[in-house]
């Protein structure tokens, strides 16, 4: 099945430059455009695209708010990527508490918002690789919170070893080879997890094994 894509931001030409990426793609088709926040949401709410890509700074109701909108409504399947040219912190994790399970710059590669989009609509989060390190360097600058370690206590042994690889980045595909497992099983591991720990995706699982204590930046 074709992945449904909205687009929203508010310059016409950026819209246009991704349209012509993804429909270069036969299994994407983008289904709408928004040129400000309001009609992103408004659009998500009446089209349930798979995946929303968001721009941060737009008019009327920025990305972030659009993001957290779409995200709350418990009737929409949307998941968002996070689009920007700035590689500002603050909008790393306003774009994760906000909601988002992916974010991605503008400048990336085509070949790179193509994955970005087919990682998110499977199911899965993305950050780009230089966001990804500054978020652990953010960590490592932050103490522990171990009272969040009494919500793992409801996980297995099983599932507290496959969170803890995710937090190392992990592919299913690497998760399985280490664990000795097929892929079916890990994602069923990752699902168990999610639900046990009332956690939407796997980035909020990752930020939950740092603020957690269960994952050290810089650890085995």
């Amino acid at each position: 099945m074709s992945i449904a894509v909205l687009l929203a931001d508010d310059q016409a030409m950026v819209r246009a430059g991704f349209r012509m990426i993804l429909e270069s793609d036969p299994d994407m088709s983008v289904v709408g455009e928004a040129a400000n926040g309001e009609q992103a949401v408004d659009s998500a709410r009446r089209l349930r695209p798979d995946v929303v890509l968001m721009d941060i700074q737009m008019p009327d109701l920025d990305g972030l708010q659009a993001t957290r909108l779409i995200t709350d409504d418990e009737a929409s399947s949307s998941r968002v990527v996070i689009l920007t040219t700035f590689e500002r912190d603050e909008y790393v994790f306003e774009s994760l508490q906000a909601g988002a399970s992916g974010f991605l710059l503008k400048n990336a590669p085509p070949e790179e918002l193509l994955r970005a989009v087919r990682v998110v609509a499977a199911g899965d989060a993305l950050l780009a690789p230089s966001v990804t390190r500054r978020i652990i360097e953010q960590f490592a600058r932050r103490p522990a919170r171990p009272e969040l370690g009494d919500r793992l206590e409801a996980l297995t042994q099983r599932e507290r070893e496959v969170l803890t690889l995710l937090a190392r980045g992990k592919s299913n595909a690497e998760l399985a080879a280490e664990l000795f497992v097929s892929e079916g099983t890990i994602k069923t591991h990752v699902s168990s997890l999610l639900a046990k720990l009332g956690l939407r995706d796997r980035v909020q699982a990752v930020v939950l094994a740092y603020e957690s204590g269960l994952v050290t930046p810089g650890g085995p």
